[in-house]
């Protein structure tokens, strides 16, 4: 495919450094997002991964930030699947049909294909062809290789606040896939020091939204990490309003209003989101929790923090922020999932376990008292305002050890990075561990509001919340490995990403091990 030369304007807009187009996928995806009449200007992406196949995706919007500028006619895409980067060998193809209540966007899921491999995938529309993806299946479930896998999660990655070079450097990994655990847009401006701009205010229409996301979308950092692996996603507050909770939003108190406004954001967040149409919502409502298996080695059990929770507690239809405490958020029939998906996850972790289970969910489980001082003091929008569905979800993971399960809970949110046993008792063992992965981009808390929750919280081993970046482990039969990887500066285009710290946790022990900084 003959690269396009990149404007020195594009270079600075997009964060993409002229270093940094050695790597492929970053070359492929370095695509002005004003190309003439381009339709693949938001790149291509893969996800839900299985033993036999993938979802496939892409929008065609030669004037992304306009709409998509494709009227109102259905188009034909035409998709590839092949064995090898060339092409040479095409093993699956097929067309689709991009349609405008969809905003021309296509969730192809194919399916027939070999276990534990990887593929490449393009797209051809118009006369037009896509940059290239690769993506790979799943080891088969009777797998008995034991082949290690390494994966990253993220989260957070507000656009004004800064650069995606933690993308950047994802995309250079050797992954079998990435979890994104939410906040992929924002609705909001707020920060210092901004670096680039959201275009128009905060959106509550459907156009409002598709045109945040393909701002998004338009940057070759992310375009590069979704072409170069399989992502699996879920949602938080910032794709559709912050600190919302169920059918509540502190910003739009109407119920009825607010739903219109989180139909509106599910309907973009799916057409730009390479996930099957199971999820594809039906106004408000949309069904995106589930477990994804990796072979005998993993499942990643993925949840919805935000769509069925209960109301918060203590400061009721306030913002969530002020620090607060009541007895109110310890009823028992206060839910951080909802009824329905707590009795998934109890059934999920009940059932014969894999050697690993990653249970992936928005923000920090491990209790956090955060005020300073003798005084106790929680944050109601995370799991300190659902104290009951906390206990509830740690008496399921400590019978999930004792059935020889080794869980991992992999968190975002909190803009931080953050290390912690998770214990059903001050004083007990723990029952699993848990790893927070940073920010993209999103502004974290003061050194001073970490170090007092680590003096107050003896479970929290690490924090560190002055660094953007993400997490990357490596799982096998002996344990796990985490890596903090942090950036160097986000505001500058060209910075430099780097480890921060490295964990570890043996199988059958859950506790953080540091290994170093």
């Amino acid at each position: 495919m003959k690269e396009e030369r990149l404007s020195r304007r594009r270079l600075l807009c997009g964060g993409l450094a002229a270093a940094s187009l050695g790597h492929p996928f970053l070359r492929l995806n370095a695509q002005p997002a004003t190309a003439s009449r381009d339709p693949f200007t938001l790149g291509v992406a893969s996800g839900v991964p299985r033993a036999d196949g993938f979802v496939l995706w892409t929008r065609l919007a030669p004037e992304p930030l306009q709409g998509g500028g494709m009227g109102d006619a259905p188009v034909e895409v035409r998709w590839e699947v092949a064995d090898d980067e060339g092409f040479r060998r095409v093993v699956a193809k097929g067309s689709a049909i991009a349609m405008a209540e969809l905003a021309h966007s296509v969730h192809v899921e194919v399916q027939g294909l070999s276990p534990g491999r990887p593929y490449w995938y393009r797209f051809t529309a118009g006369g037009a062809r896509s940059p290239i993806g690769r993506t790979r299946t799943t080891p088969a479930e009777d797998d008995g290789t034991q082949q290690p896998l390494r994966f990253a999660f993220a989260s957070c990655q507000q656009y004004e606040q800064g650069y995606y070079a933690a993308y950047r450097d994802m995309a250079a990994q050797p992954l079998d896939f990435v979890v994104h655990l939410g906040d992929y847009i924002y609705e909001s401006s707020w920060g210092s020091r901004h670096v680039r701009r959201h275009e128009g205010g905060i959106p509550t229409q459907l156009p409002e939204f598709r045109n945040r996301y393909a701002l998004y979308k338009t940057d070759p950092h992310l375009q590069a990490a979704h072409a170069a692996f399989p992502w699996l996603v879920t949602w938080d507050d910032h794709e559709v309003a912050n600190d919302y909770a169920n059918d509540l939003s502190p910003r739009t108190v109407d119920p009825a209003q607010f739903l219109a406004i989180r139909a509106a954001a599910y309907q973009a967040w799916y057409e730009h989101m390479p996930v099957p149409a199971s999820m594809r919502p039906r106004g408000p409502d949309a069904t995106i929790y589930g477990r994804h298996r990796f072979g005998r080695m993993l499942d990643v059990l993925l949840t919805d923090g935000r769509q069925y929770r209960s109301h918060h507690a203590c400061l009721a239809g306030r913002s969530a922020s002020p620090l607060a405490d009541c007895p109110g958020r310890l009823a028992p029939e206060r839910s951080f999932f909802g009824a329905a998906q707590e009795a998934w996850l109890a059934r999920e972790l009940a059932a014969p376990p894999a050697q690993w289970t990653v249970l992936a969910q928005p923000t920090l489980l491990a209790e956090a008292d955060r005020k300073r001082g003798p005084e106790h003091g929680y944050w109601m929008d995370g799991w300190d305002g659902y104290a009951a569905a906390r206990a509830r979800l740690l008496d399921g993971l400590a019978a999930h050890k004792a059935r020889g399960g080794n869980a991992l809970v992999a968190s975002g949110d909190v803009h931080a990075f953050w290390a912690a046993d998770l214990r059903r008792e001050a004083q007990g063992p723990a029952v699993a561990t848990e790893f927070v992965g940073g920010a993209i981009t999103s502004e974290g808390p003061s050194a001073a509001n970490v170090a007092n929750m680590l003096a107050k919280n003896e479970h929290l081993r690490y924090g560190r919340g002055d660094k953007r970046g993400y997490a990357l482990v490596t799982l096998d039969a002996r344990g796990c490995e985490v890596e903090f990887r942090a950036v160097e500066d986000e505001k500058n285009a060209d910075s430099a990403v780097a480890p921060m710290a490295r964990f570890s946790v043996a199988r059958g022990a859950p506790g953080v091990h540091l290994e170093s900084t």
